[in-house]
């Protein structure tokens, strides 16, 4: 089974090329994901981020939760508090990953993609036979986060520093995928990337 990782910086198209493996009927691991599934009721690190961060989980309907929000002002700006916070899921994070490809395995998947965003920032392309980099240029990429709800240049700004750089991804990268053209042109070079992966 090639495992291949999917990667970018915010803004980049990630979610928009992860769908695509989907539609290519590629299974995907999905980190955020992930990290939501253990953050919401009854999830894994819902108990352990309440003892870090006290005022970060709350009653929801049926049982604790993580408040996203007063989580996220827990860390922001606070390098140490966001080391504290991946302590916790990362160990949690790669628990389920490893119970994706086992699944995979157990069906004779051919080819599986782990969706992972910081693979570089943790080392993950180790555990890829392939990494694919998906990549916009700077102000399409500025203009993609901007729109978000609850974004301002500020915290881009602090994301983008947690972040290996685009250039850097992209020279470490096996495959890059160009996002800022054209959805189209992005969906049809990832088919093409999976007729070339699928067939060595």
């Amino acid at each position: 089974m090639k495992v291949v990782g999917l990667t970018g910086s915010i803004g980049m198209g990630k979610s928009t090329a992860a769908s695509t493996f989907r539609r290519l009927h590629v299974p995907v691991f999905d980190a955020d994901a992930a990290v939501h599934a253990l953050q919401s009721r009854g999830g894994r690190a819902v108990a352990p981020i309440g003892a870090a961060f006290p005022g970060t989980v709350r009653e929801g309907k049926g049982g604790l939760m993580v408040d996203r929000e007063a989580l996220r002002r827990a860390v922001l700006g606070n390098s140490a508090a966001l080391t504290r916070l991946e302590r916790i899921v990362h160990p949690l994070v790669r628990d389920a990953e490893r119970r994706f490809l086992a699944a995979a395995r157990r069906r004779a998947e051919r080819l599986v993609v782990l969706d992972i965003p910081l693979l570089f920032e943790t080392r993950g392309e180790g555990r890829c036979d392939c990494v694919v980099v998906v990549s916009a240029p700077a102000a399409v990429q500025r203009y993609r986060v901007l729109r978000r709800p609850g974004m301002t240049p500020e915290r881009l700004r602090y994301i983008l520093s947690r972040q290996v750089p685009d250039r850097e991804k992209r020279r470490r990268a096996d495959y890059v995928v160009e996002t800022g053209i054209s959805r189209h042109h992005a969906q049809r070079a990832i088919r093409a990337l999976v007729r070339e992966i699928r067939s060595r």
